[in-house]
């Protein structure tokens, strides 16, 4: 009999989701402090982030569909 590993992909996805997450934070915190000359490009840079974010939460999200399913 063979057991399946689901903690792997679980894991998988988690550790993908957080990396833009911490993206996000670390784009967010750069917006509220830097100079005017690159806040704008501070701000695109969050927005990216919270993208990404995005796509990561939603493969997530389809993964724990697919393992209650």
């Amino acid at each position: 009999m063979f057991l399946i590993n689901t903690a792997g992909p679980r894991a998988h996805a988690l550790e993908e989701w957080r990396e833009p997450a911490r993206a996000v934070s670390e784009c967010w915190a750069a917006f509220l402090d830097p100079e005017p000359v690159t806040r704008r490009w501070a701000f695109a840079s969050y927005v990216a982030a919270l993208d990404a974010e995005e796509v990561a939460a939603t493969e997530l999200a389809a993964l724990a569909f697919r393992m209650a399913a």
